[in-house]
């Protein structure tokens, strides 16, 4: 293993080479989701509320239900 300035060259730019593939599968990723957002729109889902679903979804039970009361409380204070 070769060194520059008491770095690592070779697991440098290994980790570097990682990190951009990474990178390229996230991207396509990306691209795989816009599609299917894409869809859901074309058959007429409303993509906003699908994303607050997604993100609902990923709290767990007890934030989730901290934010509904929240909502619920800044919705009846402000007489919405």
């Amino acid at each position: 293993m070769s060194e520059a300035g008491g770095i690592a060259v070779d697991r440098l730019k290994s980790l570097i080479e990682r990190i951009e593939r990474l990178e390229e599968e996230k991207k396509a990723l990306s691209s795989d989701i816009r599609d299917i957002f894409a869809e859901a729109k074309s058959a007429g889902f409303d993509t906003k509320t699908m994303r607050t679903i997604l993100k609902l979804r990923k709290m767990n039970a007890a934030d989730r239900d901290e934010q509904e009361f929240l909502l619920d409380t800044y919705r009846k204070a402000l007489d919405v």
